[in-house]
């Protein structure tokens, strides 16, 4: 380990480009973090200077006292049940972190960051109290109170499409359409929720833990995807920013967690395809794979954006094999809803006109195109900007290096540990781009003006891997960043999901 350690270091450099490793100027990231910074001031502070109504919030006049462009209202909270334990772990976190991931033992590592994001889940929620964890999913727009209420699968199945419109009615005239989440997600969604009321785990506080419980485990899926990819070494490094990252805050309530997490392990399953030394690994794994980011298409209609994300492992892997396994099976679980009357392709149109329909033809394109890019960072935190600075400055570095031919294998097959950096520094260049590529794929679809802190935690955990391309002395202080945010925004403020 202490080796890692050593290689970890400074990981500024650009190894596979060359036998030297060039130094990233130290203006790129701070270039980038600034402009993250003023990215976030003028999308908060903007509109209520210019006098620009973007509907944060569904009221007509605004809400006073949101926070544009979160889903949120301002409503310090001094101490809840959560304080304590959440700013004790943000302290150790920023004391031993950075540290222990550099050093533990993989499965050790692992583990703790299993056990540090739960902690760090349940302490933020339950700032708010013991509803904290809870409540929000009882709201009426949430998908459980209307999960509590479906005794036939079929049947709901069979008239899903039907009541996604705003001004659905039933056979008396009445209005009969499906609450907000509900409507705006493919049936798979909801349908978790009612197999927790099957089981009797349909209270809110209960199944809230249950996201949180299966949230927590969202890094530990890309950790593991990246080590499966050679990059353990960028795995480390990135470690604890995927425990503390703020997204938490939204991680620890929502069912979009659930959604990322299963994307995640998607990956980390198609990652371990893709390496396989035998058939029955790569054919074992390539089916869940494809099950898993199939199902997701259930989940939430933007995930097709995933595919994005599955190519980019793919290559990284420089495997193709599995890519017909997954593709096929990925279809199973979206055609296996078409005998009961549910068909994506025909769902996704009428969704859409619902959407038009309500707020987000209030909400100005002009300003949510890059709002959005602002949630981000309140969701990945500030340093992301950073991060995609020094990924933008080496990605046109290595096209350089490429285009000059400086690249050789000779090179760094002669270094020793020089392959196991160079192969760890393309995984992570790879993946984080297909981060960012999917979050402007969603920007530029006009489908998320607003909300995005928490409808793409599918997304925002992959460009997070950027911050990994950072020289330690920016990591080792800048883990402050997404800690204290985290905490602040969980004390100040009330989010909606």
């Amino acid at each position: 380990m202490s080796t890692a350690a050593a290689r970890d270091a400074d990981p500024a450099g650009t190894p596979g480009a060359s036998s030297s490793r060039t130094e990233i100027p130290s203006r790129v990231p701070w270039i980038g973090f600034w402009a993250a910074v003023a990215l976030v001031l003028v999308a908060t502070f903007g509109p209520d200077l210019v006098g620009w109504q973007v509907y944060a919030r569904s009221d007509p006049d605004g809400t006073p006292g949101s926070l544009t462009p979160i889903h949120s209202i301002w409503e310090p909270k001094l101490f809840g049940i959560g304080t304590i334990p959440a700013f004790l772990l943000g302290v150790l976190g920023y004391r031993y972190a950075v540290d222990l991931a550099a050093r533990l033992p993989w499965r050790r590592l692992l583990l703790a960051s299993y056990g540090a994001s739960l902690v760090w889940l349940f302490s933020l929620a339950l700032v708010s109290g013991w509803g904290g964890v809870g409540d929000k999913l009882e709201h009426s727009y949430e998908y459980l109170d209307t999960a509590r209420g479906i005794t036939d699968v079929p049947a709901f199945l069979s008239e899903f499409v039907s009541r996604i419109p705003i001004d659905s009615v039933d056979a008396a005239g009445e209005s009969d359409n499906w609450v907000t989440h509900v409507a705006g997600h493919p049936p798979g969604a909801t349908l978790m929720f009612v197999v927790l009321a099957r089981l009797g785990l349909g209270n809110g506080f209960v199944a809230g833990s249950i996201v949180i419980l299966v949230a927590a485990s969202l890094a530990v899926a890309m950790l593991v995807t990246l080590r499966t990819l050679g990059a353990e070494p960028a795995a480390r490094r990135v470690a604890p920013f995927l425990v503390f990252i703020p997204a938490a805050i939204w991680m620890a309530v929502s069912a979009d967690a659930v959604f990322a997490t299963t994307a995640a392990w998607g990956m980390a399953a198609l990652a371990t395809a893709a390496v396989a030394a035998t058939r029955g690994r790569l054919l074992g794994f390539g089916v869940l794979a494809g099950l898993l980011l199939g199902w997701c298409m259930m989940l939430s209609y933007g995930l097709p954006l995933l595919s994005v994300l599955a190519l980019a492992v793919l290559l990284a892997a420089r495997s193709w094999r599995p890519l017909p396994i997954a593709f096929v099976f990925a279809l199973v679980p979206v055609l296996a809803f078409v005998p009961f009357g549910f068909r994506w392709w025909e769902a996704y149109p009428v969704l859409t006109d619902r959407y038009w329909d309500g707020l987000a033809s209030r909400r100005p394109g002009l300003y949510w195109t890059w709002a959005d890019l602002a949630l981000v960072l309140y969701s990945g935190g500030l340093l992301v900007g950073a991060g995609v600075a020094v990924l933008g400055w080496r990605l046109v570095q290595e096209r350089r290096a490429a285009k000059a031919g400086a690249a050789t294998s000779a090179s760094s097959s002669t270094e020793p540990g020089g392959s196991v950096e160079a192969r760890s520094d393309r995984t992570l260049l790879i993946l984080a781009s297909a981060g960012a590529l999917m979050i402007l794929l969603a920007t530029s679809s006009q489908m998320s003006r607003a909300e995005v802190e928490r409808i793409w935690l599918p997304f925002i955990p992959w460009v997070v891997l950027s911050i990994a391309l950072l020289p330690e002395r920016w990591r080792r202080v800048g883990l402050a960043v997404p800690i204290v945010s985290a905490l602040l925004l969980e004390h100040l403020v009330y989010h909606s999901w």
